[in-house]
């Protein structure tokens, strides 16, 4: 009778199986190193890009912020010149008024009226002089209420003072300019 070891087939199978099985292994880990290589460098090359991208934005925000800057100096600029226009156009719109007022006073101004000062504050003006007599001063301000520059013409003050042995009425009177 013949005999055949078949045990030996076995353990080779088994080990041809398990070299199979440490060969696969060995390969998956390899290529699943691979995989892990190849997401690594995507992931790095995607944080470089994201870190230049991030470089790149901050040197815009700061060359916006300049921008913002020149922006702002040059607003101000603008509205201090605006603010210089404006005022040179009031000053060429009322550089004729105060003539326009001291002829207007001049005009209406009775004989026996002597001016000590006339003072312009905004759109009113202050007139102090001496009259010979009230209705001296009275008829001045009527006339002043007749002419179309002055309005609420106020008489202030009206005493009684002596100059050169003389007496004489001291006033101050108060109205607006219509004019402007």
């Amino acid at each position: 009778m013949i005999k055949i070891n078949l045990l030996k087939v076995r353990k080779e199978k088994k080990k041809f199986a398990v070299r199979k099985e440490i060969l696969v292994f060995i390969f998956s880990l390899v290529v699943l190193v691979a995989c892990l290589l190849v997401v690594y460098f995507m992931l790095d090359r995607e944080i470089k890009e994201t870190l230049a991208q991030i470089s790149k934005t901050k040197a815009q925000i700061a060359q916006y912020k300049s921008l913002a800057e020149e922006f702002k100096k040059a607003k101000e600029n603008h509205r201090i010149l605006q603010q210089k226009l404006n005022i040179i156009n009031t000053l060429r719109k009322e550089k004729s008024t105060p003539a326009k007022v001291l002829d207007q006073l001049c005009i209406d101004k009775p004989e026996k009226i002597y001016f000590e000062s006339v003072k312009k504050d905004g759109s009113k003006v202050g007139i102090e002089g001496i009259a010979l007599d009230d209705e001296t001063v009275a008829n001045f301000m009527t006339n002043l209420r007749k002419s179309k520059i002055f309005k609420n013409v106020d008489l202030i003050v009206s005493e009684q003072t002596e100059l050169s042995k003389i007496k004489l009425k001291k006033f101050i009177l108060s109205c607006e300019i219509i004019l402007m």
